[in-house]
């Protein structure tokens, strides 16, 4: 079987939590990975070479995804190494907490270009050739602050319910040319991006969440998984993964 002939996916932002956990589970099932980050080469070699010793090919990218230049030589590079992409993970995105009042106009473009016009560009550019082979699975790594909203998380939950939005109204868009696109609404995941929690902090948000706990990255691996091998009749879904706390 050569390199064109197997399933290929791009996750973003893979160089640790949900990407990562997302990057290694579609490796673990054979598939040929394409990983990115914004500029931590290093930890995105790390995760490549994880992905090599499971003997599947791996494409790693150190660019910004919220760019389109970058997003062109990206592609370009896929285009070149394995052909076309069966399934594009957005995962890449930063969080900024504090009071709207005290937020600039450089963290908020920061945070929008991260977390939802990399959506856009990365999109933009798989499309096409989805569209050429009538088949193609999108799948964009959001949170359940997009659906109802978070205090001291403005720009985040603005960025969020774009990504949610953009979710239902391309998935409508490409749904007559068989390629489906759902988003996964994270609730609390333990990952780096909640290591700010003071103990007591912690305890409380588990109080709220009736499941008890905070999910694993890896829970949101196997139902990114799931998504992009099946399911051709569910598209435009924001599924939302929160152990019942919304």
């Amino acid at each position: 079987m050569t390199l064109q002939q197997k399933k290929t996916v791009l996750v973003t932002g893979a160089s640790r939590g949900i990407g990562k956990e997302i990057a290694l589970k579609f490796a673990a099932e054979g598939w040929q990975v394409v990983i990115t980050c914004l500029n931590n080469k290093e930890k995105l070699e790390a995760v490549q070479s994880q992905i090599q010793a499971l003997g599947v090919s791996c494409l790693a990218f150190t660019g910004n995804m919220g760019d389109m230049a970058d997003c062109k030589r990206l592609f370009q590079e896929i285009q070149n190494t394995f052909g076309s992409l069966d399934a594009l993970i957005n995962n890449a995105g930063v969080s900024h907490i504090g009071l709207f009042q005290d937020m600039s106009m450089e963290d908020w473009n920061r945070l929008i270009t991260c977390d939802l016009t990399s959506v856009f560009c990365c999109c933009k550019l798989a499309v096409p050739e989805m569209l050429k082979r009538k088949q193609g699975k999108i799948i964009n790594i959001s949170s359940v602050w997009g659906v109802c909203g978070a205090s001291c998380e403005v720009a985040y939950s603005a960025a969020k319910g774009g990504v949610n939005a953009l979710t239902k109204a391309l998935a409508k868009e490409l749904a007559p040319s068989n390629i489906q696109v759902n988003a996964i609404a994270c609730g609390a995941i333990d990952t780096e991006m909640n290591q700010w929690l003071e103990p007591e902090e912690k305890e409380a948000l588990l109080e709220e969440i009736p499941a008890g706990r905070m999910g694993q990255p890896s829970e949101v691996a196997e139902l990114a998984f799931q998504l992009a091998n099946g399911h051709s009749y569910l598209t435009g879904q924001v599924i939302q993964l929160d152990g019942g706390w919304i």
